[in-house]
């Protein structure tokens, strides 16, 4: 039997040596994402339920996140830029999949070739995109996002509604018009009730062509607002959607990183650049190797007189303490029985209870900001992947563990 913070290759699903180099490991699991889109897809029956994979699948991994949802059933994806679409349709060769940034200039061949869809929210976009279908003969389709408050992307209401005697054309190439909540995680924010009275006015000119409106927290706000097509993205990925309730989501991520060192550190000793850490004991610290360069946020160190986020170390969570640094961060184990934890074991980052939403309080940001900043130095222990894809497990494209002895560097 092995214990959680010295698991073997058979536990993580990584060969013997990629586990033995590796800093750290990323674990995803994929058919948590496929139950978290069910559950959602439940939610919001009798429209239809997407799935936002932009920015990498927010972290979880593009390729294989879009294969296991489009096995799942997923129909229809949202990216933000053409190269993501590029990969879902090589993962999702029959889904409809929509590019959220719109189309830039010259690029009409690009999704005629994909067969990807430009959601266009200026007139000038939508113009070009016309004289590509026209000079081209393309019956591809595109989406029109509206404005209704975000003041980010998307066409004025006015400018929306004279657009709408087009629909009126054989070959009119409007998929989808849709809009995006500016404050969906707050159920009695006022501006939501005001965007979904906006966007029904104007959608309901463009009659016959599907509306979409809410993102994972929208889902939550009530039936009335799901319409005919649902976009959720961190939610799938196990993020809270519900603000200020338990989470409704399975959890998806997992993170481990390997022990560099353990150290004694005598009282009154500092720990860490600026010396802002002061031992009021004799001190055991584990040097974990991981850092601001594998996402986890500079803002999470232990200093004085503020709360440091925790790991989880041999069953027990510890407090980091000192700066986080670059590539390694101290965590104080003396709490933790001697012989439980060595160099070599792993601690945990997110999992055992810590989630990706606790350490953004930490970090002083939101969980997508948390999951969509994960390094790529961690190997990728990928659970539940698609039968006869390559994706199993990943290795990391990091240099071998580095010697406990060796200091930091001067380049951290």
């Amino acid at each position: 039997m092995t214990s959680a913070s010295h698991p073997t290759a058979a536990d993580i699903g990584l060969d013997s040596h990629t586990l033995q180099v590796t800093p750290g490991v990323l674990t995803i699991d994929l058919d948590a994402i496929v139950a978290n889109w069910k559950a959602l897809e439940s939610r919001t029956v009798p429209a239809e339920c997407s799935a936002v994979i932009k920015a990498d699948a927010y972290g979880c991994g593009l390729t294989p996140v879009t294969r296991k949802l489009a096995s799942a059933g997923c129909k229809t994806f949202f990216v933000a830029t053409l190269a993501e679409a590029k990969q879902a349709r090589e993962a999702a060769p029959k889904a409809v999949i929509y590019v959220l940034n719109g189309l830039f200039a010259n690029c009409g061949d690009d999704f005629a070739k994909i067969d990807a869809r430009p959601v266009i929210g200026d007139l000038n976009e939508l113009a070009e995109w016309d004289a590509f279908r026209r000079t081209r003969g393309w019956r591809g389709q595109a989406a029109l996002q509206i404005n209704t408050g975000m003041n980010r992307l998307g066409l004025n209401p006015d400018e929306a509604r004279g657009l709408a005697p087009r629909i009126r054309e054989p070959d009119h190439g409007i998929a989808l018009v849709l809009s995006h909540l500016a404050c969906a995680e707050d159920v009695a924010n006022p501006m939501n009730g005001r965007q979904l009275a906006a966007f029904r006015d104007v959608a309901s000119e463009f009659s016959g062509v599907p509306a979409s409106l809410v993102n994972s927290s929208g889902i939550f706000l009530g039936p009335h607002f799901h319409m005919d097509l649902a976009r959720p993205g961190a939610a799938l990925y196990g993020l809270n959607p519900t603000s200020g309730t338990d989470n409704p989501m399975q959890p998806v991520i997992g993170l481990k990183v390997r022990i560099a060192q353990i150290r004694n550190v005598p009282k009154d000793e500092t720990v860490g650049y600026g010396a802002l850490w002061h031992a009021k004991r004799p001190t055991r610290l584990a040097i974990v190797s991981a850092g601001y360069a594998d996402g986890y946020f500079r803002a999470a160190s232990g200093i004085e007189g503020t709360r440091s986020a925790q790991v989880v170390v041999a069953g027990q969570r510890c407090p980091i303490v000192g700066r986080v640094s670059m590539d390694l961060m101290a965590i104080d184990i003396t709490d933790v029985p001697h012989g439980a934890v060595r160099r070599g074991h792993f601690v945990t980052l997110i999992g055992d209870g810590i989630t990706a939403d606790e350490l953004s309080h930490h970090f002083g940001t939101i969980g997508y900001e948390v999951l969509t900043s994960l390094g790529h130095r961690y190997a990728r222990d990928y659970r539940g992947a698609v039968p006869g894809s390559k994706t199993a497990a990943e290795k990391p494209a990091t240099e071998p563990e580095k010697s406990p002895a060796d200091p930091e560097g001067a380049s951290a």
